[in-house]
């Protein structure tokens, strides 16, 4: 699957992919230095707003986010564990909750941006490092294709932790650890024989 792009016509759909993932990340910035007492309330609303307002409807971006958020799920419980160890648990709430709105916020871009015009930005951005011996289109592919696979990979954990449960097992990172790395090996080779037969190197 090389597109997440929902169809829409809202403002963050017309808006160009460049200022769009400049934008997007300075946000996510912003979103990251919140002070800790506000974190918890201010910055998941961030997100919340952002899916709601995105020309997808605001219904269909709600339930896109959730699907974000689902998909975290795994890196919430570690980060959040971890640092209630060590952190207490006002620190921990507000830096989980940062982590998750910037990866969320982050999500928008390829939910509302097609595959072809973040090529297009990436290439641009990255086209003053041809003179260092950089290809700009081929950096750009690999960001995009980074980008688009996340939730793939999210995607395939689901799937490995679903079929640990109709087995009657519960559900263990140890035990779907080998199931996902081969998954994720099949997805990369499918989408390396799609990209060779359209001429890609």
């Amino acid at each position: 699957m090389l597109s997440l792009y929902r169809p829409g016509d809202g403002w963050m759909h017309r808006m160009p992919a460049g200022p769009k993932l400049v934008g997007l990340a300075v946000v996510a910035v912003i979103v990251g230095a919140v002070p800790s007492t506000w974190a918890a309330t201010v910055v998941l609303a961030v997100p919340l707003v952002l899916y709601a307002a995105s020309g997808m409807g605001p219904i269909a971006g709600l339930v896109a986010l959730a699907g974000a958020v689902w998909g975290l799920r795994w890196l919430v419980v570690i980060t959040l564990g971890g640092q209630l160890l060590f952190l207490g648990v006002e620190p921990a709430v507000a830096n989980t909750a940062r982590v998750v709105a910037a990866l969320a916020i982050a999500g928008l871009v390829p939910l509302t941006t097609r595959v072809s015009a973040l090529l297009d930005a990436v290439e641009r951005g990255l086209s003053p490092l041809r003179r260092l011996g950089l290809d700009p289109a081929r950096a750009a592919l690999l960001a995009t294709l980074t980008i688009t696979t996340i939730p793939v990979i999210a995607r395939r954990m689901a799937e490995v932790r679903d079929a640990q449960r109709a087995r009657g097992l519960r559900p263990s990172l140890v035990r779907g650890a080998l199931p996902l790395l081969v998954s994720t090996l099949r997805h990369a080779e499918n989408l390396g024989e799609g990209l060779a037969a359209r001429g890609i190197r």
